[in-house]
C-alpha cells in the first residue's frame, strides 16, 4: 500500500522502515544555507528595483509569478516532448535543463518578493511544515 504526501506517492514502509529519516531531514534543515540564498536574492531584488526605479508591489510579483510558471510549463512540455514532433526543429520549441533551472529561479525570485511583502520567514515556515508532515507521516496520519 502507498501513502500520498502532497500529491506524491510514497511506497508504504519507506519512512517506518527507516527511523533515521527524520534525523536526516533535521540535519539538512540545520545547515542554514537557506537564509544565505534568501539574502542573496533580496540583494538582487534591491538591485533590480534600482534599475526599474520603483519597487514592485505584491500584485506585480503575482503577475510575474504567473508568467514565470507559464514559461516553466512550456520548457517542461518541450523537454518531455508534449508538442508535435514537427516543432522540435523550431527555435521556440528548444529547451535545456539550464532553461528550466532559470525559470525555477525566476519563480524563487517572485516567491521571495511575496514572502517579504507578507513578512513570512520562509526558512521557518518550511522547517515547521516539513517537521509536522514528517511527524504525521511517522504516526501514520498520512495515508
Amino acid at each position: 500500500m502507498n501513502r500520498t504526501v502532497s500529491n506524491t506517492v510514497v511506497p508504504q514502509g519507506t519512512v517506518g522502515s527507516n527511523p533515521t529519516l527524520s534525523a536526516r531531514i533535521g540535519e539538512h534543515m540545520d545547515k542554514k544555507h537557506f537564509n544565505a540564498l534568501v539574502e542573496q536574492t533580496r540583494e538582487m531584488i534591491s538591485q533590480f528595483q534600482e534599475i526599474e526605479q520603483k519597487p514592485w508591489g505584491v500584485e506585480g510579483a503575482m503577475i510575474e509569478l504567473s508568467k514565470q510558471v507559464g514559461d516553466l510549463s512550456k520548457h517542461i512540455m518541450v523537454q518531455e516532448k508534449y508538442y508535435l514532433k514537427s516543432r522540435e526543429s523550431q527555435p521556440d520549441y528548444a529547451t535545456t535543463k539550464e532553461n528550466i533551472a532559470d525559470e525555477l529561479f525566476d519563480i524563487w525570485f517572485c516567491l521571495i518578493r511575496i514572502a517579504d511583502h507578507y513578512k513570512i520567514d520562509l526558512e521557518q515556515t518550511i522547517d515547521n511544515i516539513v517537521r509536522k508532515e514528517l511527524k504525521d507521516f511517522m504516526e501514520g496520519k498520512i495515508k
